[in-house]
């Protein structure tokens, strides 16, 4: 399946969008079309033997069908911002001077960051003019519309038809250049027909007035969906322009980003964005993580400490070693996330998407019926009916509904990604609603998974924590790394090698050391290899070491709980999750101390990777109304993040699969996150269920006062231009 994302710049009104999503899903060539009206751009699924050319070329063309001035074009990088500062397309490689400045194939030989600064001014220049443009038509026709209510007769007639004209022109030429095509019930349509047909039955200034509400109704959405795109967009901000790599011979070349290779030394200077994730070689700095955590408070770095892409040194100077290359990177990710998250509809969305398409024709019908059956009847005249249907018409139009309810969600994922939460789509904010049990992973998730030594129990102590380094050296699990580094700092050097290493999964580890075949993991390694040992009683987690079959001693490591995990969990029963389970690798006794110590309903212990896999399915299967989500970390979790119905990974310390798996990423690995995102996706529902209740509530008490002739053109304006407003502001709203 080929995967296209393309960009639909000018693209606002919803119910075209509606019409074109539609129109390319039924294409033989379509597996799968979503239009995401406030990004712009739709996410188009081909099947694999379509050409994305000849796609690109169907599409334009339909879009031209439905909406002109419409601006298609393939969307070349993820990192391509709707404001068109930093595009991809046309500049192949570029390389970037130590001046600073960009050089690229088709550019002109422009530098970057004159040319970024052309393009934000040309798009501030466009965005005056237009808004200047705005003001002096509404001036003009404001200024007629009050002369024709002075003037009589003839002139008055005039003055009223030319503020008609002023202020809908371009919907009565959209109108008739749709019905050319056949394209006939959409918003231009309705505002056409009912107030042509207003004009017809000599109710000029209702005429007037309802195109005048509507421009102005109309500019409201514009100006409310551009800010909620920026809401997103300004999360580009946080892509670092270059990178200053250091040399053998100790100069420094700036770069682009992505030419830097894994492994490679670079400088980060005070006030600069960190471009590629890293270790710290030297030098100490604070750091600004608001851009990737929420968080607000610096953090320190010092030489050892991992860094990551995307964050600011407020000072110092540091000296990193490139862990991941940039497309690899955690700014990277982000992007890629937030790219892609509005893309992905909820239920709710998709229904009203569904719904217009529906909702429209089905109107337009019964004002037809309500203009033409009472007359035959015998029921009243024509132009007390048609007036009727006239305001009938204003009524139906479906953009309150079909704006508001995708902003409230794209808005409540801008909210969450502020607080350093990452929604990968809108159908995750309704079933954050709707779950009632979470199961967390232990290890790194509610504990620090920053373990050490605290007893070894041996003839020989020393001997025993030898024999277990050396092999745990070759690991990099978290009980592995605090084994190493206590050997470490009790002899200054480092273990030595191994041979025939291998790791065995939920078991431990073994290997030749010193022509003797070692053995280091858990009793049931011990078992395995039919070693006897005595049993550990106390808390922590537990390392047994053999040597050729016998016994030589165990090593106990302990984690720690993280600061305030209690509390976390605590605040998330007020967000209705009625049972938190615990799932752990560890021992029963140490497991069930955490668990009583936190709170928790439910402990499973002692389970292998398969094992966690198998419990979730069996939690899942348990009755339940509501939801279960997932919270884990590790490599070992992907699965049962992927199983569970919303996964949640811990984005700082978790690994890239847990990651990739989730639905979910805390970007700061701080659990009390998971409370901040249950509030919002229950404040992002609420808003989206206020605004459906009240567009249709009013819609529908207006309609039915039309219908018997109570509804003015005014209130009819109201229901229609003024709820879509109101929606809109309620979905912008904080979160």
């Amino acid at each position: 399946m080929q995967e296209m994302t393309i960009l639909l710049k000018g693209l606002t009104c919803a119910n075209c969008a509606g019409k074109i999503e539609h129109a390319i899903n039924r294409m033989r060539e379509t597996k799968e079309a979503e239009i995401n009206l406030v990004k712009q751009e739709m996410q188009l699924s081909l099947r694999e033997d379509v050409n994305p050319e000849q796609m690109l070329e169907k599409v334009k063309q339909t879009v031209a069908r439905y909406e002109s001035g419409i601006e298609v074009s393939l969307k070349t990088s993820a990192v391509e911002t709707v404001e068109g500062t930093r595009t991809a397309g046309g500049c192949h490689e570029p390389h970037v001077h130590e001046s600073g400045a960009a050089e690229a194939c088709g550019c002109h030989k422009g530098h970057e960051h004159i040319h970024e600064h052309t393009h934000t001014h040309e798009h501030a220049h466009g965005a005056s003019g237009n808004r200047n443009r705005l003001i002096a038509r509404f001036g003009i026709g404001i200024a007629l519309f009050l002369a024709a209510n002075i003037g009589e007769g003839m002139l008055s007639v005039g003055l009223f038809l030319a503020a008609y004209l002023v202020f809908g022109y371009d919907v009565l030429y959209q109108a008739i250049r749709n019905m050319i095509k056949g394209q006939v019930f959409d918003e231009n349509f309705l505002m056409a027909l009912a107030t042509v047909g207003a004009i017809a039955i000599g109710e000029m200034p209702e005429a007037v007035f309802v195109m005048l509400f509507y421009q102005v109704g109309e500019a409201f959405q514009d100006y409310a969906v551009e800010r909620s795109r920026k809401s997103i967009t300004s999360l580009m901000d946080i892509r670092p322009d270059y990178a200053n790599v250091v040399e053998t011979d100790g100069s420094i070349h700036r770069v682009s980003p992505e030419q830097v290779k894994k492994g490679t030394v670079i400088q980060v200077k005070a006030g600069e964005k960190i471009p590629l994730d890293g270790v710290v070689l030297s030098g100490w700095a604070m750091l600004d993580t608001a851009a990737l955590t929420g968080e607000s408070v610096p953090r320190r770095v010092d030489t050892g400490n991992t860094v990551l892409s995307g964050c600011i040194n407020t000072d110092g100077l540091l000296q990193l070693e490139v862990t991941k290359p940039f497309a690899e990177s955690t700014v990277m990710k982000i992007l890629e996330l937030v790219e892609h998250a509005a893309g992905k509809k909820s239920k709710t969305e998709k229904f009203i998407t569904r719904f217009a398409r529906v909702y429209t024709p089905v109107v337009v019908g019964l004002a037809v019926l309500l203009a033409c059956l009472p007359p035959l009847l015998g029921y009243g005249a024509w132009a007390e009916w048609i007036g009727r249907a006239l305001v009938f018409l204003v009524v139906s139009c479906p953009c309150a509904l079909v704006l508001s309810v995708p902003l409230s969600y794209f808005a409540g994922i801008g909210a969450a990604s502020k607080n350093g939460i990452l929604v990968k789509g809108g159908n995750y904010l309704d079933i954050l609603c709707q779950t009632d049990r979470m199961v967390f992973d232990k290890t790194g998730t509610l504990t620090k998974g920053a373990f050490s030594v605290t007893q070894i129990e041996a003839a020989d102590p020393k001997a025993v924590l030898q024999m277990a380094a050396a092999g745990e050296q070759m690991s990099n699990h978290p009980i592995a790394r605090a084994i190493t580094a206590a050997y470490e700092k009790q002899t200054g050097h480092q273990p030595e090698e191994v041979t025939e290493y291998q790791e065995k999964g939920g078991y431990g580890i073994t290997y030749l050391y010193q022509g003797k075949q070692m053995a280091s993991g858990n009793a049931r390694l011990m078992e395995a290899l039919g070693v006897s040992h005595p049993i550990y009683e106390g808390c922590g987690s537990v390392v047994y070491v053999a040597a050729d079959g016998v016994f030589q001693g165990y090593v106990v490591v302990d984690d720690t709980i993280k600061e305030g995990c209690a509390e976390a969990l605590e605040a998330l029963r007020h967000y209705g999750i009625q049972e938190i389970v615990m799932l752990s690798g560890d021992r029963v006794k140490t497991a069930e101390a955490i668990g009583q110590t936190l709170g928790m309903d439910r402990v499973y212990a002692e389970l292998l990777p398969q094992d966690k896999l198998k419990k979730m399915e069996e939690i899942l299967q348990t009755e339940g109304k509501g939801k279960t989500a997932f919270v884990g970390d590790g490599i070992n979790d992907a699965p049962v993040l992927a199983g569970a119905d919303v996964g949640i990974a811990m984005g700082a310390i978790g690994s890239d699969a847990a990651i990739e798996a989730a639905d979910v990423v805390l970007m700061d690995d701080d659990i009390s996150k998971i409370a901040v995102g249950m509030r919002i996706a229950k404040n992002t529902r609420t808003i989206v269920l206020q605004n459906i209740t009240f567009a249709l509530g009013v819609k529908v008490l207006v309609l039915l006062l039309s219908a018997v002739g109570l509804a003015t053109m005014w209130m009819a304006v109201f229901a229609d231009v003024g709820v879509a407003v109101l929606a809109i502001l309620n979905a912008m709203r904080k979160k």
